[in-house]
């Protein structure tokens, strides 16, 4: 599983730099490596830009995976380019993004580079696709292990609609239906019967609604609780 990212278009990135002579750029070894968004030689040509626009770079990194704690590591070992800089640039996932301006040293503006697209699985080489939500209300069971929020370009949970054809969707020739592949899936498996029966209206309580997903994990129990930050306020 990896997030996928693209590029902001450089007119945006210059925006959000126009206050900031002094800038500090953080590449991803990982996602955003593979995605050719981020790695080694996008940093690279991202500094020659921002310097031919009349920025100062105060250094680079690709940091190997910005996401997690190495990030706070390679900030404290790179300080005096880090601390030098108004700004940090991060061409990092939006999770990258976060994690560099809560390890910072000193508080200064952290702004995006990329744009995360989504959790993304290759299914052929050099191909990414969407596989799931992280809606908080599983119903793969009973469709077969295909997500229809993120495979049907409606997001039916009781479907297909009318505008399927030949196994295909309507909004595209290349779009499989999501709901022709959990109706072949079943079929398979004997379990036809399964998709007589309606998915009630979901409940999108355990989403992002109410503010940030939160959770308690147990060593030996998992997750124990689970909350989101409405429901985590004192009453």
């Amino acid at each position: 599983m990896k997030t996928i990212t693209a590029q902001k278009p450089l007119e945006e990135v210059v925006k959000y730099l126009e206050k900031c002579q002094w800038v500090h750029i953080i590449g991803c070894g990982t996602c955003a490596t593979l995605c050719h968004t981020g790695g080694k030689s996008e940093v690279i040509e991202m500094r020659k830009k921002l310097e031919a626009s009349g920025k100062k770079v105060t250094g680079w990194m690709v940091i190997p995976t910005a996401c997690d704690e190495l990030t706070r590591d390679a900030l404290r070992e790179n300080a005096e380019a880090v601390d030098a800089a108004d700004c940090i640039l991060a061409m990092t996932c939006a999770i990258g993004v976060q994690t560099i301006a809560l390890h910072l040293k000193e508080i200064k503006p952290v702004y995006p580079g990329l744009n995360t697209l989504f959790l993304g699985t290759e299914d052929k080489p050099g191909h990414f696709i969407e596989v799931c939500l992280q809606c908080g209300s599983c119903v793969l069971g009973r469709t077969a292990a295909i997500c229809p929020l993120v495979r049907c370009a409606k997001s039916l949970l009781n479907g297909p609609c009318g505008g399927s054809s030949g196994g295909k969707c309507e909004v595209s020739k290349d779009i499989p239906c999501a709901w022709q592949l959990i109706y072949d899936r079943l079929s398979e498996m004997g379990r036809l019967d399964e998709m007589e029966e309606i998915e009630p209206v979901k409940d999108w309580s355990p989403s992002v609604s109410g503010g940030p997903r939160m959770a308690d994990i147990d060593a030996e129990c998992g997750v124990v609780s689970k909350k989101t930050g409405a429901e985590s306020k004192p009453s």
